[in-house]
């Protein structure tokens, strides 16, 4: 979103607005309105975050922009097949929301885009005028039945998924909230993805320990895919107001909904406390910097 927005101000001149966060991640709607002029030609937010979790409150911010009358746009690619997103168009009425298939088990590279008919769209792909003028190209036919099918499933199976999952996560951060001294949660405690746990060590390094735990056979992350490879502190967490220096320091679990053992969230939460201490005991052995390059 942030790239797309970057795009259309280098290249059309569009004059776009970031607006800030709480240390939760949550929007505020009084700081949407107050950004709203009359001039403003979209408000795009998304449903979840990928690093932390938090999930925003749609139909409070929505209700705002419909207010003035600006059509919202939600990124729901996080939280689809994890949440309903129904109450996203029914309740909250939005004009736009997008989706990506790899995220609920179809082929990569295939993904929606539910638009209200009301709302005129310009295509960026021009041509031969498929998809109603929408989007040109030859339809990838297998890959929407494709998407068509994941969507399916992920909803008939959502609830039970979501209750096992959210059950497992739970666990595991009431595990290593007890069990690592260093460990904050990130995100909001409660209104978070169910499958989602990020958390900060303060003191450590966030790269050394995703070696300590792969080492002991779990393999995780430091932050978003679209950002590996980056030695720059998650700017996520910096928005919450996270220091950079504890910002470098963040780890991100996320659960399979494959069923788990019994005893994997406090399993897991011992391996996590052991890699944390290993982390710490080589710092305190050899005081520097201990980032680890990919």
């Amino acid at each position: 979103m942030l790239e797309s927005a970057s795009y259309l101000q280098r290249l059309h001149g569009v004059e776009v607005t970031k607006l800030p966060v709480d240390a939760q991640g949550v929007i505020n709607p009084e700081t949407v309105a107050a950004a709203l002029r009359d001039d403003t030609a979209l408000v795009s937010f998304a449903h979840a975050n990928n690093e932390i979790g938090t999930v925003q409150d749609v139909a409070a911010l929505a209700a705002v922009a419909r207010e003035r009358r600006v059509p919202v746009h939600v990124d729901a690619v996080q939280s689809a097949g994890w949440l309903d997103l129904r109450p996203l168009g029914r309740d909250a009425r939005v004009d736009a929301i997008s989706i990506a298939g790899h995220k609920l088990g179809a082929p990569k590279g295939t993904g929606a885009l539910a638009v209200r008919s009301r709302v005129p769209l310009e295509p960026l792909l021009h041509g031969g005028g498929q998809e109603r003028g929408r989007r040109s190209g030859t339809e990838n036919v297998a890959g929407a039945v494709a998407l068509a099918t994941a969507i399916a499933l992920a909803e008939t199976e959502r609830e039970r998924t979501v209750e096992q999952v959210a059950e497992a996560t739970s666990r595991f951060i009431a595990g290593v909230l007890a069990s690592v001294p260093q460990a904050r949660l990130t995100g909001h405690p409660t209104r978070r993805l169910p499958a989602t746990a990020g958390f900060t060590f303060a003191g450590t390094s966030g790269e050394a320990v995703l070696l300590e735990l792969e080492r002991r056979g779990v393999i995780t992350s430091s932050g978003s895919a679209c950002a590996a490879g980056s030695d720059e502190p998650s700017h996520v967490l910096v928005a919450c107001g996270v220091e950079d220096a504890v910002a470098q320091t963040a780890v991100r679990f996320t659960f399979d909904r494959a069923p788990l053992p019994a005893d994997a969230p406090e399993r897991l939460a011992g391996l996590l406390a052991e890699a944390v201490a290993a982390v710490a005991e080589s710092t305190l052995r050899e005081p520097g910097d201990h980032r680890i390059s990919p």
